[in-house]
């Protein structure tokens, strides 16, 4: 076969592989786990990944209680970031876009005495019906916050009573913030991918290999079944053996000096049948050297039968 002819070969594999349930599958899967990565945050920044489930973020360096921050703005869908002097205020509120999104969020930086602010309204709708809302949101967020410009904690709780206002005003819409984390959503995408890989290798790998098992107990089963009809039939044999003897030992015993010797033998060949069926009835039908076992134990007792029959000393006796 010719390279080209090859490579159409695999590729008319791989063609015939997605037109199957199976590939179609396997490409739903793999569109799951990659919305899964990107909505997780799989491409965030430092800022995004930290507002995604915070609402507070200050850049490292600032001396500011990040926790207090927290616990100040509490379940409100408010977002504060915190950044250095000179930093690009606008990007930051395009990289928390995503992150942030269903949120009012609040860009600021110390500016000499002054904060440099910049708001991004990310409130439903506020790119469309609600874009007036969202800018009067935008303007009055962060209004009264210059006089802290050295007490960042207390800047943020102004920020809140302001958020609040805009809550009662209609400005924004009341409700708690709900924070999915993104480690979930990362482990459905290795665990959809891991699944997929795994799963194709075990069914390719697993139904070639379920096929010899299942021929290899097909053997062992239809050995077991006749080494259990073969028992059973032993079996019966000997009871009708003991059945044969019986009318011999009761009239033995009803003679005045019978043959003590028949009657011991016959009593002990009785009771090692009893013994015999009770084993019977716990026998475990797939285990074979318990079989065998009992089978031979069977035979042995038709031979002291048949001997205690002739009148012959018991052939087992030492």
């Amino acid at each position: 076969m010719t390279p080209s002819g090859s490579r159409r070969s695999r590729r008319q594999r791989v063609t015939g592989l997605l037109g199957t349930p199976f590939g179609l599958a396997v490409l739903a899967c793999l569109v799951l786990a990659g919305w899964a990565a990107w909505s997780g945050g799989a491409l965030d920044g430092p800022i995004a990944r930290q507002v995604r489930t915070s609402s507070f973020y200050a850049d490292p360096g600032l001396d500011v209680d990040r926790a207090a921050a927290e616990r100040i703005i509490g379940n409100r869908r408010l977002v504060v970031v915190l950044r250095s002097p000179d930093a690009d205020l606008r990007g930051t509120c395009t990289q928390v876009r995503q992150a942030a999104d269903g949120t009012v969020v609040l860009v600021l930086s110390r500016d000499g005495d002054d904060y440099d602010t910049y708001g991004c309204a990310l409130v439903p709708g506020y790119d469309k019906k609600n874009l007036g809302k969202a800018a009067a949101a935008e303007m009055v967020i962060g209004r009264g916050i210059d006089t802290f410009a050295d007490r960042p904690l207390e800047a943020v709780k102004v920020i809140a009573v302001n958020y609040d206002r805009l809550v009662r005003a209609g400005t924004v819409p009341d409700g708690a913030r709900t924070i999915s984390p993104s480690l979930p959503r990362f482990l459905l995408a290795v665990a959809a991918v891991a699944g997929v890989v795994a799963a194709a290798t075990a069914l390719y790998l697993g139904g070639r290999r379920a096929g010899r098992l299942a021929a290899a107990r097909r053997v062992r089963r239809d050995e077991l079944t006749d080494s259990r009809s073969a028992l059973g039939a032993a079996t019966a044999g000997l009871a009708q053996q003991i059945i044969d003897l019986d009318p011999m030992y009761a009239l033995l015993s009803g003679r005045r000096g019978g043959d003590s010797g028949f009657g011991r033998r016959y009593r002990q060949l009785t009771s090692d049948h009893a013994a015999l069926l009770d084993r019977l009835a716990v026998l475990d039908d797939t285990d074979g050297a318990a079989v065998r076992a009992l089978t031979g134990r069977v035979e042995s007792l038709s031979r002291r039968a048949q001997a205690l029959a002739d009148g012959r000393p018991d052939p087992d006796s030492s």
